[in-house]
Order: structure tokens, then sequence, then C-alpha cells
């Protein structure tokens, strides 16, 4: 027997939920993570500083490289080369969207001359992990941010809506199912709050490996992801490693409270 989202138990075999009605309506609080943020700025420039390698954010599903403006800002400030995907607002269609973002990010490649780290919210974190798996040799390391790539995709709110506005169905790709949740040949952080009212948190759960790893963060919402200062500490250190170096993140420092034990994420 497994947890499902609000605690309880799912048989095995059984498909997960999407979170329940509770949890969307309190998806609100986002605008308190932001002013959270906005208040710990301070606090937040001590995040280990960049190296200056780029930084493509791609945004989650209906929102544009408005909702990444606060975190691109932040990772510049760092010292990061950061980059908006200007693809306009994401309505969806992975396969629509695949050929341009291959595009844009072989673009920033041959700019810069450098490997790419993908930061992905949602939907965004889903593209960031398929990009990683066409094109690693371009890929300097994936954070994706209450993405769905795992177990029962299907389990969130907006799978019909995304059905409906991008012409694709969610899951009826086995191979692409498979593929998209296995190991990536470049270092993996997915981090995800067990309060998602979007989400179901178990479908952004990474197989943990030398080079992978899960962050649970507490409370947030999945609107308020990219916004969430723990968040935002917790993608500035991944992103501060060395290229080709990876090492587990260390829940210690001035969000520690944040952060879940890392063997709680498989509870």
């Amino acid at each position: 027997m497994t947890a499902s989202p609000d605690g309880g138990d799912v048989p095995p075999g059984r498909p997960l939920r999407p979170p329940g009605l509770g949890l969307l309506l309190a998806e609100m609080r986002g605008i308190f993570e932001l002013n959270a943020s906005l208040i710990m700025s301070p606090l937040l420039m001590r995040a280990p500083r960049g190296d200056g390698h780029p930084v493509l954010a791609l945004p989650g599903f209906l929102a544009s490289d408005l909702s990444m403006a606060p975190l691109r800002r932040y990772l510049t400030e760092l010292g990061y080369d950061t980059h908006a995907w200007q693809m306009g607002r994401n309505l969806g269609g992975l396969s629509r969207m695949r050929a341009a973002l291959r595009e844009r990010l072989a673009a920033i490649h041959a700019t810069t001359g450098r490997k790419v780290s993908l930061v992905g919210w949602s939907l965004g974190g889903v593209y960031a992990r398929d990009l990683a798996l066409h094109a690693p040799e371009m890929v300097r390391s994936v954070v994706t941010l209450g993405s769905p790539f795992a177990n029962d995709v299907r389990a969130t709110n907006a799978t019909r809506l995304y059905e409906a506005l991008s012409g694709e169905t969610v899951g009826d790709d086995p191979v692409f199912l498979e593929a998209i949740a296995g190991d990536l040949s470049v270092p993996a952080t997915s981090i995800y709050s067990r309060a998602d009212g979007v989400v179901n948190w178990r479908t952004c759960l990474l197989r943990p490996s030398a080079t992978a790893e899960n962050i649970e963060v507490y409370l947030a919402s999945h609107v308020g992801l990219g916004v969430n200062p723990a968040v935002l500490w917790a993608v500035a250190d991944r992103l501060a490693q060395g290229e080709g170096q990876f090492s587990q993140f260390d829940r210690s420092g001035p969000f520690a409270i944040a952060y879940a034990a890392p063997e709680r994420a498989q509870s």
C-alpha cells in the first residue's frame, strides 16, 4: 500500500487521484509565498553564487515568461546568464513544441558556447526532461518544480484542460512515459510539495541515484513553487554545482525547516 495525496492508502495498481478540492482552493496562498520571498530577499542573496553559465527557464501550462520572471531575476542577480523561452503562453502540446524547444536550446548553447541548465515549472519541467533526453550534449543539469513526469501522470487537476487545448492525450504513449520518468544522463533534481493542489506529488518523484534527487518543500503551493523562498534557495544551490559534478542537496542552512528529510519522499 502507498500513501494517497490526502494521506490515505492507495491499493497497488489503482490510478492515483488528482489533489482534492481543499488543496486546489488553498493554491491562493501562492501570493504569500511571493511576498515571503520579497521580504527574505537579503537572505536569499546569501545563496551560492553562479559561474555565469546559461539557464533556460521553462514556464508551466497556461503560463508565460512573466511567471518565471522572479526566478530569472533572482538567478541573474546571483551571476547566471538567464534566458526566457520566448514562445508566448504555454498552451501545451509536447510533440508540437518539441522542435521549437530544441531550436531554442541549440541557439543558447551556440551563442554562449556552454552547456545550458534547464529549470522547468510543472509542464515546463516535462519539456526540460524531454530536452535532456534528446540533447544531453547541450544540457548541464535539469531542475523541475512540481512536474508530473512519473507514475500516473494523469493525476493532475489540469489534465482535461491540457488535452482540450493541446489536442494531445496524456499518458497514451508508454514508451515516452518510461523514458521521461527514467534516468537522465545529466544531473537532475525534482522539487515538489505534498501540499500541491494541482499535481499529485507522487507524479513528481524521480528515481534517486548518484546524480538524481527529490527535494520535498513543506506546504508549498503549485502556483507558488517558482517564487517560494525555500524553493528559490534550493534551485540556486543546485545550479551552483560545477559542470559534471553532483552532490545531494544539503538541507541545512537558512531554510532548513522547510525541507523534508530525503527518506520521507518514498514513504
